[in-house]
């Protein structure tokens, strides 16, 4: 006789059904698992084995062999403890194998019968509430679980011997409830921030459309101060935003006790970080930065001195929101629709262009610097400004700053009018300007004679791509949407031109 029980497989931030099938028979005693299972999986024997013994239950002497169907899917991660477990407890007849016909089952054993949380149970938990049944997880993981929904059977016990008592009907656990991660008192604000203010409009612009923004300065301009303000005006997170961000930090083991949080997430890699880390891959094919990022931030601060190759790895995701992860034997995609704000120094010494300052390689150290930058990832970038030194001047000044609160209603009020045109357009998963396609922002631009005049001085000059002539019109309709400009005029066209076109530095 063969006893089955439902767990998942992750591609991704999907969640693929597999069918854990074990089967006690005469013969040589042996504990067998088959269907692809990595070293995390295989060890699983012995876990399993030792936290039977340690809920009172031995293993019979017998042939035991545990098959993970589909067997030519890769099986990976410690969550097929549980299902195992439970799998061979239905085949010796220590729990209803027809009460886990119900449920989805996934879950780490210890030694001692206890259940470790796992990543990947608010993906799971969708699964399973899809196909109609209900859940199986350790405790930790159990108010992850609670954010798929209601309706949803939830059963989140600490231990072994715990699941076994509730499905007995001896001593019942409650459901768990969803848990909300507490952030800190507040961010950073902007009013902190003393001069600057092309570049604080450029930041409001920025956020105001999801534009992707490039900072160059000297040491000292407030370059990473402005970045670690932008989420202070970024507007909160949606239902459908939250539980995309919760899934692939589900994946990725990052929701701790199970709490997610509803502020958009702010990842800001070291410049020694690999392709893999950035973009995702690895022995287990990982989410990387990018998709942590996923609609929230990703700062890169000293952009020259990340690995060239790792930079022009970003371009697929800043085209198309998605990471895709191919490798022989899987291809993951991950989500990845993020907002890139970048640093950079002028030069090598940091102080190309400042007034007083001769650098002993002339132009030079300043056009080698930034030629570490490939084209193609620099015609991706909307926003590019100068930022000049803050003088002595502005620092000992009154403080008058505009604080962020008062930026955040402005971006809110632009974000909410962008919301408004592309879902009257049928396009309810576009949400900003820089989400929209090539088509669509000429449709809902459409600039006027005198504007279209402009434009083509423009991308005869400065030779214009394609892309960077979108984007500009990305950028001219977010700074018409701040003003509350029905329609983009001369005066936006003409902003976010200089925007594109005034940042090389010699």
């Amino acid at each position: 006789m063969v006893t089955r029980v439902r767990t998942v497989a992750f591609q991704g931030i999907e969640a693929v059904p597999v069918d854990v099938q074990v089967q006690i028979a005469p013969g040589v005693v042996v504990f067998n698992v088959v269907g692809l299972p990595d070293k995390a999986v295989a060890e699983s024997r012995e876990r399993v084995r030792s936290a039977l013994l340690a809920s009172g239950l031995s293993l019979p002497a017998k042939r035991i062999t545990v098959n993970l169907a589909p067997a030519d899917l890769p099986k990976e991660g410690s969550h097929y403890d549980l299902p195992i477990a439970l799998g061979l407890m239905a085949a010796m007849g220590a729990v209803p194998s027809d009460i886990l016909n119900s449920y989805v089952v996934l879950g780490e054993l210890g030694l001692d019968g206890r259940l470790a949380p796992i990543a990947g149970t608010l993906p799971a938990a969708i699964a399973a509430g899809a196909d109609g049944r209900g859940i199986i997880c350790p405790a930790q993981s159990g108010p992850e679980a609670a954010w798929a929904g209601e309706d949803i059977d939830i059963v989140a016990p600490d231990s072994l011997l715990a699941l076994v008592n509730h499905l007995a009907g001896r001593q019942v656990t409650a459901r768990p409830v969803p848990r909300r991660r507490a952030g800190p008192e507040g961010l950073p604000d902007l009013s902190e921030v003393r001069g600057q203010d092309v570049a604080r409009r450029a930041l409001e612009v920025a956020a105001a459309g999801g534009h992707n923004l490039l900072m160059i300065g000297p040491p000292g301009a407030g370059k990473s101060m402005l970045a670690q303000r932008l989420p202070s005006i970024l507007p909160p997170l949606n239902a459908r935003e939250l539980l995309d961000i919760s899934m692939i930090q589900s994946v990725a083991g990052e929701l701790a006790g199970g709490a997610v949080s509803d502020r958009r997430p702010f990842r800001a890699p070291h410049h020694s970080a690999s392709m893999a880390a950035l973009v995702g891959g690895g022995l287990r094919v990982r989410p990387g930065e990018a998709s942590l990022a996923h609609n929230g931030v990703l700062f890169l601060d000293e952009l020259p001195e990340f690995a060239p190759q790792v930079l022009d790895s970003l371009r697929q995701p800043l085209e198309t929101g998605e990471t895709i992860i191919a490798r022989a034997n899987a291809r993951v995609t991950y989500p990845a629709r993020f907002q890139l704000v970048a640093a950079m120094n002028p030069c090598k010494c940091g102080l190309a262009g400042t007034p007083g300052h001769v650098c002993r390689r002339g132009t030079r150290c300043a056009a080698d610097y930034q030629a570490r930058i490939s084209g193609p990832f620099l015609d991706r970038i909307d926003l590019r400004i100068d930022m000049p030194a803050v003088g002595a001047a502005d620092m000992i000044g009154p403080a008058s700053a505009e604080p962020s609160a008062a930026v955040a209603s402005r971006v809110a009020a632009a974000r909410s009018l962008q919301e408004r045109r592309f879902s009257g357009l049928g396009l309810a998963r576009v949400h900003t300007n820089a989400a929209a396609g090539a088509r669509l922002i000429e449709e809902v631009v459409c600039p006027d004679a005198e504007s279209r005049s402009l434009l083509l001085q423009a991308a005869e000059r400065f030779a214009l791509s394609a892309r960077a002539y979108h984007r500009v019109l990305k950028v001219a309709r977010t700074i018409a949407d701040l003003a509350g400009a029905e329609k983009v005029g001369r005066p936006h066209i003409a902003e976010a031109l200089s925007y594109r076109v005034n940042f090389q530095v010699t």
